[in-house]
């Protein structure tokens, strides 16, 4: 019967490093596509170039110093494990609910803008079921298989990146660095604080590799070479794609659309203005930016089931959330469930609150994160460390300082949101204090 359970909860080993920096890369591309563009709205070219030099100091400390901790303690509840196991049960519960509503909440955006997308070669059929059609493809797939799902991340991770290769080759030649200065502050400097939402989301979900490391082969390896390598690239194409863009003709050129709505397409936009709609090149990126939003939406999935499987197997959840489908090895029943509640979130249209709502999450994760492995260092200073993260005890301390001021911009200008996010937070943690008493004396 031991072995039964043991099977029933353990995950399979197949990926290797660079499975893991598609994977990596894969889960923020789509960043990249969409929806970055329209913090240009709140702060203009110079409020969100700052907002995202912080955002980009941030994630290079913390995606470093999340490594030391994915690389000791290579489990498939990413924060969840390294918060109970370094802040105790009941901050181990919260890191992992952050981490669970960013993995849940950032799928049906993304749900949505393939929706939008493939609406327009197929009007017949609506925004809302191809999303629906989409969740029950991607579901499946990751069902069936980590390498399977890995492998395909990977393949539809280059062409995502290519694409974006392609665009910054097509923008050079109309590049110039005093379309970066036009009307570059419109709000003043407080536009940077409300652009931060935007700035996050070139790189939300890049932690997702932690979640696979039960998964990787020799994680404490290939989870540095993996882990880092994707947030380099990730980073590089950030700049690449943020320059080029507005150096053709400024923001407001790629922020709206010629009805003067904002838009969420601004590399069509950017192409639109520099060879307009008919060319070759704009229909490139048009046809193959659907890539982008695919990978993330894919490989968001693929981390959410994992976050919910721990949370099912410590008990923290239902205990069916933390089972092994026994045929595919993959945690089935997690990401069915997670799909439901994607489904559910795609019926409120409310593209933009999904996002910020994510956001919410994500930084909740970093800051706990971060305190997490502070009082690690120092409570198990024996604990083997394959990788160290440079810098200690800089690098923690500049990610949580950062994530934490990101966090207070954020609530300020997102009151109502969240207020919302620390509803699902408190209702959440009230349930598991009531019911799941005796897990945490």
């Amino acid at each position: 019967m031991a072995t039964t359970t043991k099977s029933s909860e353990t995950l399979d080993r197949t990926l290797g490093p660079l499975m893991l920096w598609g994977l990596g890369v894969g889960y923020v591309i789509s960043g990249m596509y969409f929806g970055w563009n329209l913090g240009l709205e709140k702060g203009g070219t110079l409020g969100l170039a700052v907002a995202t030099f912080f955002i980009i100091i941030m994630y290079l400390t913390f995606t470093f110093s999340y490594t030391e901790l994915a690389c000791a303690i290579p489990k498939a509840g990413g924060a969840f494990d390294y918060a109970i196991r370094g802040l105790g049960k009941n901050w181990g519960f919260l890191g992992g609910m952050a981490q669970n509503i960013e993995f849940i909440f950032a799928p049906p955006a993304i749900a949505l803008a393939i929706g939008a997308y493939l609406h327009i070669f197929i009007p017949a059929v609506s925004v809302l079921t191809i999303a629906i059609i989409a969740y029950l493809i991607f579901t499946a797939l990751n069902i069936y298989g980590v390498k399977a799902a890995a492998s395909f991340e990977l393949i539809i991770t280059i062409i995502a990146v290519a694409e974006l290769l392609i665009f910054a080759g097509a923008a050079a030649p109309h590049f110039e660095v005093a379309n970066l200065t036009k009307n570059a502050l419109p709000n003043g400097w407080s536009g940077a604080f409300a652009a931060i939402p935007f700035a996050i989301w070139f790189f939300l979900a890049i932690e997702g590799v932690a979640n696979v490391a039960e998964e990787t082969i020799n994680p404490q390896r290939n989870i540095l070479i993996g882990f880092g390598s994707a947030i380099l690239t990730l980073v590089a194409l950030c700049l690449m794609t943020f320059l080029t863009s507005v150096g053709i003709d400024g923001w407001e050129t790629i922020v709206y659309d010629a009805n003067g709505n904002a838009s969420d397409s601004p590399l069509p936009l950017a192409l639109a203005k520099a060879y307009g709609e008919n060319h070759i090149l704009y229909t490139l990126v048009t046809s193959i930016g659907l890539f982008g939003l695919v990978a993330s939406f894919h490989g968001i999935i693929l981390a959410a089931g994992r976050s919910t499987f721990e949370f099912g197997r410590v008990g923290f959840a239902p205990r069916f959330l933390g089972e092994v489908q026994t045929k595919f090895k993959t945690p089935a029943k997690a990401l069915i469930f997670n799909m439901g509640i994607g489904i559910i979130a795609l019926f409120t249209g409310k593209t933009g609150e999904i996002i910020t709502i994510a956001c919410f999450g994500a930084l909740s994760l970093y800051i706990i994160s971060m305190v997490s492995m502070l009082a690690l260092r120092r409570k198990e200073p024996d604990l083997e460390r394959p990788f160290k993260v440079p810098f200690y005890p800089f690098s923690p301390i500049i990610a949580l300082i950062i994530a934490g001021v990101a966090f207070v911009a954020m609530t300020i200008y997102n009151l109502k949101l969240a207020g919302i996010y620390f509803g699902i937070l408190a209702v959440s943690f009230l349930w598991f204090k009531l019911f799941y008493k005796e897990t945490i004396e």
